[in-house]
C-alpha cells in the first residue's frame, strides 16, 4: 500500500512538472497581438522565432507610424471641406405667412373691387393668404429638416470613409516593413 501510494504521488509530481515545462516553451500569446489588433496576418515565412516575430513587429509598427503619420490606435476622421450649413428648421419659411397674407389681400383688393367690396375682399384675401403661408411655413421647416438629416448622414459616412483609408494605409506600410523583414502578410 505505501509502494502505490508513493507510486502515486510521484507520478502526481511527474505530471505537474511536465505541464509547467510546457507552458514555460509554449509561444507567449502577446506576440500576435500587436498585428492582431490591426487585423492583420503575418506568417514567420523564414522561421522567424516568436520573441523575433514580437520584436520585429512593435520595429514596424514605429516605422509605419513614421512613415505614415497614422497612429492606428487613435485614428481620427480627416476634416472634410466644409460646406454651407443647410438652413435651420426652425428658421425655415420665416415670412411665409406674412408673404401669403400680402399676397392674399392683393388677390382679394381686385376681387373685392369687382364684387364692389374691396375692404372686404382684401381681409379674406388676407385671412387666405395667411393660412396658405402656414402651409408653406411647415412644409419648408420639414424639408430643413430632411436636408439636415441627409446631411448629418453624409458627414458620418464621409468619417467612416475618412478612418477606413487611413487604416489601410497604415496597414500597407506595416505589411511593406514586415515582407522586407521576411515575413510574409495578409
Amino acid at each position: 500500500m505505501l509502494q502505490r501510494t508513493t507510486l502515486c504521488a510521484a507520478g502526481t509530481a511527474l505530471l505537474l512538472s511536465l505541464s509547467l515545462q510546457a507552458q514555460q516553451q509554449a509561444p507567449a500569446p502577446a506576440t500576435a497581438q500587436l498585428s492582431s489588433s490591426l487585423g492583420v496576418y503575418v506568417f514567420p515565412a523564414k522561421g522567424q522565432a516568436p520573441e523575433q516575430q514580437s520584436n520585429d513587429e512593435a520595429a514596424c509598427f514605429g516605422w509605419a507610424k513614421t512613415q505614415t503619420g497614422i497612429d492606428p490606435m487613435a485614428i481620427k476622421p480627416q476634416a472634410a471641406a466644409a460646406a454651407p450649413p443647410p438652413e435651420s428648421a426652425s428658421n425655415a419659411g420665416s415670412g411665409s405667412v406674412a408673404k401669403g397674407a400680402v399676397g392674399g389681400a392683393v388677390v382679394g383688393t381686385a376681387v373685392g373691387a369687382i364684387a364692389g367690396d374691396t375692404g372686404k375682399g382684401a381681409a379674406i384675401g388676407a385671412t387666405m393668404g395667411a393660412f396658405k403661408g402656414v402651409g408653406a411655413k411647415r412644409k419648408a421647416q420639414q424639408q430643413a429638416a430632411a436636408q439636415q438629416q441627409q446631411a448629418a448622414a453624409q458627414q458620418q459616412q464621409q468619417a467612416q470613409a475618412s478612418v477606413a483609408e487611413q487604416k489601410a494605409s497604415y496597414n500597407r506600410a506595416f505589411a511593406a516593413c514586415l515582407e522586407g523583414k521576411g515575413y510574409t502578410v495578409k
